[in-house]
């Protein structure tokens, strides 16, 4: 097995598995919504996937599916009117909704979502909002006495999958390939700045339009890119949308530049002559855990 095959072994490791089980309840949530909220039981209207699902970018042993469900502006102004903490009392209506089909799962309303946590470990955290006339959305958070808030998914699901299409379906896999390297070196930075990071960096890398052949050069390379942020730095601006996307300054740069150091360690044993493809792997697996092939 070589070098190609290690990163198309390791990118198919990394794939969701439990898709099936997460559309049908996907599926399951939206239909119980559209029944309560809106003349259908159609189990698709009405009802977005977002965070690293929607963004495609999510990997095996992700638990937290994030859905955005809209509701009619008649129930805006319904709560927005509300005595009291309208935003706590909307999230309490859809938390009760969803009961109606899960009654013996844990469903908790937890400040901007409802929480449906399964037995199996997968977690949906649903977003009860109103689409506004340019497409983003208005949500409830119910801390602080409650409040609304707006938040724009859909450009940032649009951007990721337009340049992933530019870059020969790259960008997705190193989100993901990123989002191991996450875990398995307990690095304190969130999905959406991995995506955020990836899109900005393979936009004009070299090798863009090339393969599995190349993407240990990716992830070498991606790691120079983290660890040259500015570690003073705030927020950076998602993909699509311009949200800031915040980070903890100067806390994953550190492990970006281990992860450097460990991809070249890497790629010297596999450029060896003769090769250390035994050595290689174990860098690998020192960088990205056991999905990695041995």
């Amino acid at each position: 097995m070589g070098l190609a095959a290690w990163f198309s072994t390791f990118c198919s490791n990394l794939r969701v598995k439990s898709g099936p089980t997460i559309s049908s309840r996907y599926r399951n949530i939206t239909r119980r919504l559209n029944t309560d909220f809106w003349t259908t039981t159609s189990d698709t209207a009405h009802s977005l996937q977002v965070g690293s699902y929607g963004r495609n970018t999510a990997i095996q042993g992700t638990s937290d599916v994030d859905m955005i469900f809209q509701l009619p502006y008649s129930v805006y102004r319904q709560y927005d009117g509300h005595r009291g903490n309208g935003q706590s009392a909307l999230l309490q209506t859809v938390r009760a909704s969803v009961r109606k089909t899960y009654p013996t799962t844990d469903i908790g309303a937890d400040g901007q979502v409802i929480v449906v946590s399964f037995g199996d470990a997968i977690r949906f955290d649903l977003v009860p909002a109103f689409t506004n006339t340019d497409g983003s959305y208005t949500y409830p958070d119910s801390n602080g006495g409650g409040s609304w808030k707006k938040t724009n998914p859909r450009p940032e699901i649009e951007a990721i999958r337009n340049r992933n299409n530019a870059c020969n379906g790259n960008l997705v896999p190193l989100c993901r390939m990123m989002r191991a390297w996450k875990t398995r070196m307990t690095v304190p930075i969130g999905g959406l700045l991995i995506d955020t990071l990836a899109y900005q960096f393979i936009g004009s890398w070299k090798y863009r339009h090339k393969s599995y052949l190349h993407y240990d050069f990716m992830c070498r390379d991606f790691f120079d890119f983290m660890a040259r942020q500015d570690r003073t730095r705030q927020y950076w601006k998602a993909p699509g949308s311009g949200q800031r996307v915040y980070g903890p300054k100067g806390q994953f740069q550190y492990k970006a530049r281990r992860g450097y150091n460990l991809a070249c360690e890497a790629i010297e044993h596999e450029m060896a002559d003769p090769k250390r493809q035994s050595s290689a792997k174990r860098k690998w697996r020192e960088i990205f855990g056991t999905s990695f092939p041995s």
